[in-house]
């Protein structure tokens, strides 16, 4: 059966994004946290590392244990996270703990940076969803 064209496209198309995700990601990761950064942190909190820095855009960056971690802004001026976005935190720190509490022992997901990551519907299957 030859290897379809789709399948190679898809692995081609990972590969550029985690090629270009990762390398930013990684200085971003690489720096250490400075006095004069508003969003710094750096510190061990339930058994994981979590980083915080302020990012291209002056956005805060959060890592947990080198992963990155989503933050949002709320309308009333806290932040929240995916994994726990029922309570405004104060600041980025307060967020990421809560995180961290919110997931427990469960590793990171490597795809919780971001938005429009989906698993595909088709469940790999080249026909579609009703094949």
């Amino acid at each position: 059966m030859p290897f379809p064209r789709r399948v190679a496209l898809r692995s081609l198309f990972a590969l550029a994004v985690t090629a270009a995700t990762g390398g930013a990601l990684g200085r971003i990761a690489a720096r250490s946290p400075r006095a004069a950064d508003p969003y710094a942190f750096d510190e061990m909190y339930a058994g994981r590392r979590i980083r915080g820095l302020t990012g291209p855009g002056g956005e805060p960056v959060a890592l947990v244990d080198g992963r990155p971690l989503h933050l949002m802004r709320c309308a009333d001026g806290g932040w929240v996270s995916p994994l726990d976005h029922y309570e405004s935190c104060p600041t980025p720190l307060a967020a990421t703990r809560a995180a961290v509490d919110a997931a427990g022992s469960a590793p990171l997901s490597r795809y919780a940076a971001g938005h429009g990551l989906h698993s595909d519907p088709t469940g790999g299957n080249p026909r579609g969803v009703h094949a």
